[in-house]
């Protein structure tokens, strides 16, 4: 049986290959630069992990780059316009991404296309980890910006130019692929050329802004409004008399509430070396001022507990009678205020139940009294001491707590803001292109 004729397919293949050499750049004349067109389409925005700075994005990568050596006439092979070659068999650019830590989960996708004028279009989706200055001290109101640098390793700008295969204004508006349904919002993906000046030459580059935002409803519920009512019971607490014992136990239970929410909210904010969010400092300034409170209480319920414990006792030396009439003796309240009770002495020839007895009776008890009256001034200006103290701690918890709310309002505030202006970009450039 007759040979079938080789397809059109087949022969224009063979003939492109065969002389074909991948380790040179295609273009007849050295001293022109091949243009490549970059372009990218951000669709997920995977992990963002704030404390090894690093940013898992999916994107769609596409190369476009015309290779003067593969290109044919159509009405000589049956009008083809576009096959597709192995990617391993031709010359391709080596653009990497400057920022990139590792590529993972990327598709090898072996082919490209190239249509009969030499132009040869490359589209890949990638998964890149790269890296990222991320900025939490907002959380969860943060706004992050994160680079992706596209440029050649060895080519300088001589040899390997860089372009743009879309205008800027359709690149940064474009959310078409982005998936919006996770934690993070894409807001604009700006671009800008530039050329990096080095000692091994002028490297062209194309850099890719992306800008995200998270979506804080649900840390709002979960961790903001939970803070606010800890710190307003805490806050509650010092309406509680300072003397009160129950008033230690109540700081106590908040504390141990603090702690508790402490560890779950550890495991929800993000943890970053460079930066602490703001809801972290707040809420530990405010356990420190729970910790002072509770020790100025303990500090002011043992003061009292040593007061009333003495004063059980001074009765009992006052009606003691004539035990101790024949020395000297300290009474406890005039040891704590560090007076010593003069000693009354009596006259032996004084018969008991007389004038006299009475008399120096009356002047022990008055002595007496006149040493408590030191011993209460004392303690007086101790508890006046520890009362302001306390009112002072409760105003400073007030203002804090005061300045906590307005401060997360108003990032809440500017974070609706810049939504609210990136729509109104977004509206302006469509109305613009229609």
């Amino acid at each position: 049986m007759p040979h079938p004729r080789n397809p059109a397919l087949y022969r224009l293949t063979k003939q492109l290959l065969q002389k074909y050499h991948k380790a040179v750049r295609p273009v007849h004349d050295w001293t022109e630069a091949t243009t490549v067109y970059l372009d990218v389409f951000v669709h997920a925005i995977l992990d963002v992990d704030a404390q090894n700075q690093k940013l898992k994005t999916s994107i769609w990568y596409h190369e476009v780059w015309v290779d003067e050596f593969l290109s044919w006439n159509p009405s000589m092979f049956d009008e083809i316009r576009e096959i597709s070659l192995p990617l391993s068999d031709i010359w391709a650019p080596d653009i990497i991404i400057n920022e990139f830590v590792e590529i993972e989960g990327s598709p090898d996708l072996p082919y490209v296309y190239v249509n009969s004028s030499g132009t040869i279009k490359n589209s890949k989706p990638i998964q890149v980890v790269s890296t990222c200055s991320l900025e939490t001290y907002a959380f969860p109101f943060d706004i992050q910006n994160c680079s992706l640098t596209f440029s050649s390793v060895l080519h300088t700008v001589q040899d390997v130019d860089l372009a743009f295969l879309r205008s800027r204004e359709d690149i940064k508006h474009d959310k078409k692929e982005f998936l919006n349904d996770s934690e993070w919002e894409l807001l604009s993906v700006s671009s800008t050329y530039s050329i990096l000046q080095s000692g091994a030459g002028d490297f062209a580059q194309i850099q890719f802004n992306v800008v995200i935002r998270r979506r804080p409803l649900v840390y709002v519920v979960n961790l903001l409004i939970p803070s606010i009512f800890l710190m307003l019971v805490d806050l509650g607490s010092f309406y509680l008399p300072p003397t009160c014992r129950a008033r230690i136990v109540f700081k106590t239970s908040v504390l141990v509430g603090y702690t508790v929410f402490r560890v779950n909210m550890s495991d929800e904010m993000p943890r970053s070396a460079l930066s602490t969010p703001l809801i972290g400092v707040f809420f530990t300034v405010c356990m420190a001022f729970l910790v002072i409170s509770l020790f100025k209480s303990i500090l002011l319920v043992r003061f009292l507990h040593d007061e009333w414990s003495h004063g059980q006792e001074w009765p009992l030396l006052c009606l003691r009678g004539d035990a101790d009439a024949d020395g000297p003796r300290m009474d406890p309240r005039a040891q704590l205020a560090g007076v010593p009770e003069p000693p009354i002495r009596r006259d032996p020839q004084v018969q008991p139940g007389s004038l006299k007895e009475v008399w120096f009776q009356l002047k022990s008890i008055s002595t007496y009294f006149q040493t408590w009256e030191q011993a209460d001034r004392k303690g007086v200006k101790w508890l006046a001491l520890l009362e302001r103290l306390d009112r002072l701690l409760f105003q400073a918890y007030a203002i804090l707590l005061g300045l906590y709310t307005v401060t997360l309002c108003s990032l809440w505030a500017l974070w609706g803001s810049s939504s609210t202006l990136y729509r109104a970009e977004c509206k302006s450039h469509t109305s613009s292109v229609s």
